[in-house]
């Protein structure tokens, strides 16, 4: 997309390009639309000491402090020291990096919600590339804060399922904010919510129009692929032909007429918005992976992928990550062919990037628990799966999967500050995070009341509790 809005500042910067009888088409070389506008919280510097430590990298480091300094993680080591740094003793309980869950729709479908909160699927076309999540986005659902107190730190919302193509997801970091825009990850790629199977072919099947069936889908897909690489091609030619005539002001260079639903399939053949797609059989996978090759693309993550197992060692070798349930299957027939080990055989191959993910607001309370049903699993087949590699299932590799891995999803020195203390073991039943920061600044203790948020839909609850 980088490429694309290029060519559209370009066409700022060229007045005989950009404008027509004195009308601007509205293109210009500034901020990205709608850009983030998230400012860290001042967390000065901290030092937690003493802990069992999950870095994300897979590895346990055992007696570990950690120096938190101005947002970011500063070292990682044994007998660290700060003068000014506020000591967090972290003795017997257990570090690991900020909880991260690529498949989210808080914001978009609140909860507690009406109807009227219901903003997550526009079904008025079976592809709606055109729309972007973030504007459906309310930073006030009481979901956000449930999420904090299960360690969750970064976000990604999507769109529903009901289409083929269903808009742009958005990732958020996990803050109190009256904008999305104060929420948005700075510098985070775009997603794109695709879908496969049932879904879309139900919807738009029930309304008597196409898809109505899974080669349907298919079809519908290849066919807005082909239009993406027109509009590009179109751009890529008005751009060469500007630039053969740059001394030139009198010919017709009028530029092609911007396009919402193809700028977005644009970004993603340009690499630049990432593939997340809803798909349970592993055939329909395969499909897919097919027709990205046809076209020149990459999935990020098949989400859901009840079946993802049959195709492990595919999915490793095209570098695409599963996000998967722990336990979800058989509520429809095209989820029906599951089993408890699938995430731990996903993640077995070399390569292989296996994910913990929601699609509930209740199940982003607990994913630590999530994985650890999944770590059992695989244990118990035999697959020895250690904390330290269960641990990335919900924290790099989703970051991985969400092109944030470079700024979070691992503690490593430079990267922010995205951190849970768990009163132990996270894997254990009986784990709690004691406390959360997001860029080094504590947003959520569960000692301290006055760093637990309450939502307007929680207000005198506590009090009623105690009575």
């Amino acid at each position: 997309m980088k490429k694309l809005v290029a060519a559209l500042a370009a066409c700022a910067l060229l007045a005989s390009a950009c404008s027509r009888n004195g009308e601007e088409n509205g293109a210009s070389d500034g901020p990205a639309p709608y850009d983030s506008r998230y400012e860290a919280l001042p967390s000065g510097s901290t030092l937690l000491t003493g802990a069992t430590v999950l870095t994300g990298t897979g590895e346990r480091l055992d007696d570990t402090d950690i120096l938190l300094v101005d947002g970011r993680i500063a070292e990682i080591g044994s007998g660290l020291s700060a003068a000014d740094a506020e000591i967090v003793d972290a003795t017997g309980k257990w570090v690991t990096p900020g909880v991260i869950d690529v498949h989210s729709h808080l914001g978009v479908y609140p909860s507690p919600g009406t109807s009227s909160h219901s903003d997550g699927n526009e079904m008025s076309a079976p592809v709606t590339a055109e729309v972007w999540a973030e504007h459906s986005v309310w930073p006030q659902d009481p979901g956000f804060s449930r999420a904090l107190a299960g360690g969750v730190t970064a976000l990604q919302t999507l769109p529903g399922s009901a289409n083929l193509i269903g808009g742009r997801g958005v990732t958020l970091k996990n803050v109190p904010a009256v904008s999305y825009q104060a929420m948005k990850f700075p510098g985070a790629p775009h997603g794109l919510k695709m879908a496969c199977g049932e879904n879309p072919k139900r919807v738009y099947g029930g309304k008597g129009r196409a898809p109505s069936t899974r080669m349907g889908n298919v079809a519908g897909y290849r066919a807005q692929w082909i239009e993406a690489q027109y509009y590009l091609d179109e751009w890529a030619a008005w751009e060469k032909k500007q630039n053969g005539k740059k001394n030139d002001r009198n010919g017709d260079s009028k530029p092609p007429k911007r396009d919402l639903r193809l700028e977005t399939l644009a970004g993603v053949l340009q690499g630049e918005i990432l593939v997340h797609m809803h798909c349970y059989r592993a055939d329909e996978m395969m499909t897919v992976l097919d027709m990205a090759e046809e076209f020149n693309y990459r999935v990020s993550t098949f989400h859901h992928g009840v079946e993802a197992y049959k195709i492990a060692g595919e999915l490793a070798e095209a570098g695409v990550c599963g996000a998967l349930w722990a336990d979800w299957w058989g509520f429809k027939i095209e989820a029906y062919d599951g089993i408890q080990e699938n995430i731990a055989l996903v993640d077995r191959p070399a390569g292989g990037c296996a994910i913990v993910h929601s699609d509930s607001p209740e199940g982003i309370q607990r994913l630590n628990q999530e994985a650890a049903k999944a770590m059992t699993s695989g244990n118990r087949a035999g697959l020895e799966i250690p904390p330290e590699r269960a641990i990335r299932w919900i924290t790099a590799n989703p970051a991985q999967a969400m092109g944030i891995l470079d700024e979070t999803g691992t503690l490593e020195a430079g990267k922010m500050a995205d951190v849970v203390i768990w009163n132990g073991n996270p894997f254990s039943v009986y784990a709690r995070a004691d406390q959360v920061f997001v860029d080094g600044a504590l947003l959520y203790d569960r000692n301290d009341p006055a760093l637990q948020p309450v939502s307007d839909f929680e207000l005198g609850q506590q009090l009623e509790a105690e009575q």
